[in-house]
Order: C-alpha cells, then sequence, then structure tokens
C-alpha cells in the first residue's frame, strides 16, 4: 500500500487499442495533428495503453497532446491542465518523481483560477500531488496535503463523495507508513463501509479498498 500512480481509465476493453489507433490515425489525416477532436482521441489512445500498462507508448501521446494544447491555449486553460495532469501521473510512473511533482506543482498552482476554488479539478490536483510526494519518501508532507484535500472535499462534498472516499483511502496508507496504524486502520474502515453502502461491493474503487483493508487487517492479525 501507500502512494503511488493509478488511472481508472473507464474503458471496459484492451481489445479496444487497435480501433482507437485507427480512430486517432484517421482524424489526423481528415482535421490535423491540432484538432481539439484528434487531441482528444490521443489522449484517449493513451488511457488504453496505460490500462494495459504500456506507460512508455502513452506518455508520448501525452507530451504531444500537451505541446499541443500549451501553444494554442497556454497553462491556463482546463484542457490542458488536466492533459498535464495525465502526463505527470505516467512521468512519475516511470521513476521521475521529480519531474512529475514539479509539474504536479504547477498544475495546483494554477487550478484555482482555470477550475476555481470549488472546483473537483482543484482538489483532485492536490490530492494527485500528494501521492507523487509519498512516493519520493516525504510521508510526513504527504500526509498534511492529505489532510487539507480530505477537509475541504468531505466539506464541500460530503463523506459519501467519491472523491471524498479516495483522500480518505490515500490518507489511511498513508498513515500506515508513517506507523499510526490505528488511525489509518479506523479511516481505512470508514472508507469501506461507506462505499459498501453507497457505491456497492461490484464497484471497482470499492474492491480497491476493500483489498486495502485486508492488507491491514492481517497485518494487525484480526
Amino acid at each position: 500500500m501507500g502512494p503511488g500512480f493509478r488511472r481508472d481509465c473507464g474503458f471496459r476493453s484492451m481489445n479496444d487499442i487497435a480501433e482507437q489507433e485507427a480512430r486517432v490515425a484517421e482524424l489526423r489525416e481528415r482535421l490535423g495533428e491540432a484538432h481539439p477532436e484528434t487531441l482528444t482521441a490521443m489522449l484517449d489512445l493513451a488511457e488504453l495503453l496505460w490500462k494495459e500498462g504500456r506507460i512508455g507508448a502513452a506518455r508520448p501521446l501525452e507530451e504531444q497532446v500537451v505541446a499541443t494544447r500549451l501553444r494554442l491555449f497556454g497553462e491556463k486553460h482546463p484542457d490542458t491542465l488536466k492533459a498535464m495532469g495525465k502526463l505527470a501521473t505516467s512521468i512519475g510512473a516511470q521513476g521521475d518523481l521529480e519531474e512529475a511533482r514539479a509539474m504536479q506543482e504547477r498544475i495546483v498552482e494554477l487550478a484555482p483560477d482555470v477550475w476555481g476554488e470549488d472546483g473537483r479539478d482543484t482538489w483532485r490536483a492536490l490530492n494527485n500531488l500528494a501521492g507523487t510526494v509519498g512516493a519520493e519518501g516525504d510521508l510526513a508532507a504527504a500526509r498534511e496535503l492529505l489532510e487539507a484535500a480530505m477537509a475541504e472535499m468531505i466539506r464541500r462534498w460530503g463523506e459519501e463523495d467519491g472523491d471524498s472516499l479516495a483522500a480518505m483511502g490515500n490518507l489511511a496508507a498513508v498513515l500506515w507508513q508513517i506507523g499510526d496504524r490505528e488511525e489509518a486502520y479506523w479511516l481505512q474502515q470508514q472508507v469501506v463501509e461507506t462505499r459498501r453502502r453507497v457505491y456497492g461491493d461490484a464497484d471497482p474503487a470499492t474492491r480497491a479498498a476493500i483489498a486495502a483493508f485486508d492488507i491491514m487487517q492481517r497485518d494487525f492479525g484480526c
């Protein structure tokens, strides 16, 4: 357990990659490399590749989208920041935590102006940054970021909200690594109980939360 680099891609089949590659090629030919529809299709292809573990193939697509959106829209644009966030995740997953952190810090800096203080993506960006900070080994700083993110998410959207629960689960993982295992155990238990009640046992996030809690239970000797 602990901070990591994960993406819920939302696609149901890895067999969609060839079809999506063909779509990207067709859009490039018909609309051009810089067309918004082409760029979106490229990011969709990158997500499919990510789901298959092919991060090295996903990253160049994300880099191209980021470069094009920076040129067309600049940094202070929601499409640019979202593409930067995906790229930062890929960079971190490939081990360049310093570069990933710098990009995520820039996203967090720009997010309130782009998405607003109340925007979900603003707080998701902080949550993502905390994951990278934790992966770098600075668990105390990761804890501070996650506590702030969790508190604000709960205040704005409630304890049953999916983003609030994601932050709670991430905080539980950091607390577990720090050694504050009783608090981590209690927090993860709350995540599992709430996800089961609100989203059901079949939900992928519920299953992941249960798996993390099972590890805690085994370590605790429950």
